[in-house]
């Protein structure tokens, strides 16, 4: 029955997903298949626009339930737990089912200031708190945009983003649906959430420095081997995997607006020596710093070599 399905989620807290940054996106976008070890019931302070391209299942959405298939569009709010429940046959696997893209509703809103127009997006953020669900051209049009973001790159992906948005914003009223009720009240897992975020306190305090695994344990009063295991299953990745994805993200940032040498870029974002720092920016951007650093200037000075006039 829906009604007891939805009240087993609502007894068993949804896990916090984490979210990283992107080094050069103002969002994130990926694509995953079915089943999927982060496919799960989950929440995240992010906003989350969330594409189903084949397949069939039930997506629960806080205290709603209710069917889904190819095309599905939904909008999820912050914090508002979630999962596309898939419906599959014994060893069933579907490559690339999910297109998800992510992005800091708060962060965009507070360009008010200097950009007035996303000010518009207000009442479109406020209504995805209970999580929307799209239909008809509205959802038609989405999903192309969403497939066109994953293709882009640059200025052209910002645009299609808020190409996304404002179709979002502007569904006809027929074509939009409200997810979770007024008064639903999500249960989340706040220890374990209280742990993740002073696991992430001392990442990023000591992200240039000496980074331990064993003291991070026992601040938390845990073992290392039970830490390593609860930061994975909640996360869904290793905490020093982690740590290597942030310092390689601070060092493109570097790489890309400002003239550090490489070699002071390695030290600047906590690596030791210049052999183990190429080789982990190896594993993250599978290119070395000066090939990263080259190769996305040249891509930028095409791309405004391209809306520059020429003079004849």
């Amino acid at each position: 029955m829906p009604v007891s399905r939805a009240k087993l989620f609502e007894h068993r807290p949804a896990e916090l997903e984490v979210i990283l940054p992107e080094p050069d996106h103002c969002f994130r976008w990926f694509e995953h298949d079915y089943p999927y070890d982060l496919a799960r019931w989950n929440h995240h302070p992010e906003f989350e626009i969330h594409l189903i391209r084949q397949g069939s299942g039930k997506l629960v959405a806080g205290d709603y339930i209710g069917a889904f298939s190819a095309g599905h569009v939904a909008l999820i709010g912050p914090d508002l737990p979630h999962d596309w429940i898939g419906e599959l046959a014994p060893g069933e696997y579907l490559a690339g089912r999910d297109v998800v893209l992510q992005f800091d509703g708060a962060a965009l809103l507070a360009l008010r200031k200097t950009l007035p127009e996303l000010g518009d997006l207000q009442p479109l953020f406020e209504h995805a708190r209970r999580g929307l669900e799209f239909t008809g051209d509205t959802a038609l049009q989405a999903a192309r945009l969403m497939e066109d973001i994953g293709r882009a790159h640059g200025l052209q992906r910002l645009v299609l983003f808020l190409q996304l948005l404002d179709r979002l914003k502007n569904a006809p009223t027929p074509q939009v649906k409200a997810l979770a009720s007024p008064c639903y009240a999500p249960t989340l897992d706040a220890r374990s959430a209280e742990r993740i975020n002073k696991a992430f306190d001392y990442l990023m305090r000591e992200l240039t420095g000496d980074v331990r695994l064993s003291v991070i344990a026992q601040q938390l009063e845990m073992s290392e081997p039970g830490f390593s295991r609860f930061f994975k299953r909640n996360t869904g990745h290793g905490f020093i995997d982690l740590m290597r994805k942030f310092r390689v993200q601070r060092a493109c940032r570097l790489l890309l607006q400002s003239d550090m040498s490489v070699a002071d870029i390695c030290f600047e974002v906590g690596y030791a020596n210049l052999s183990n720092f190429n080789r982990h920016f190896r594993i993250e951007m599978d290119q070395t710093p000066s090939d990263y650093r080259r190769e996305t200037a040249m891509h930028l000075f095409n791309r405004i070599e391209k809306m520059t006039p020429r003079q004849f």
